[in-house]
């Protein structure tokens, strides 16, 4: 494992490096994984208020989506297209930007989804 001598190194990219805390103590970057906590898999779509990692900024997270890959992606177009706001298709959840979460529970009931609300 390389360490890095004579540097205050704060951050890096190469996952074995080991970076020097401000308190002098030497700790392994981490990579942080999916976050939340696992879902049943029962078909209804859970819908989450997001901060974490995104300098408080809100995002709304639908996560227990079921079906293929495009069918994500056509629904994520219809709910930023009607929503009026951007998102993207993380590791198989959607993510609206912004606090939408009655809206989102909405539409999903139009379109013949089961949702409910999940999270604080």
């Amino acid at each position: 494992m390389p360490t890095i001598k004579n540097t205050r190194l704060v951050y890096s990219t190469d996952p074995d490096v080991e970076v020097e805390s401000r308190r002098g103590k030497k700790k392994k970057q981490q990579r942080s994984g999916k976050s939340g906590p696992k879902l049943p898999n029962d078909g209804v779509i859970r819908v989450f208020l997001d901060r974490k990692g995104r300098k408080g900024k809100s995002v709304t997270v639908l996560r227990g989506l079921s079906g293929n890959e495009a069918d994500r992606k056509a629904l994520l177009k219809r709910l930023k297209s009607k929503l009026g706001t951007g998102g993207a298709l993380k590791d198989g959840d959607i993510e609206i930007q912004g606090d939408h979460r009655d809206r989102v529970m909405g539409i999903l009931e139009k379109l013949g989804y089961k949702a409910k609300k999940a999270g604080g």
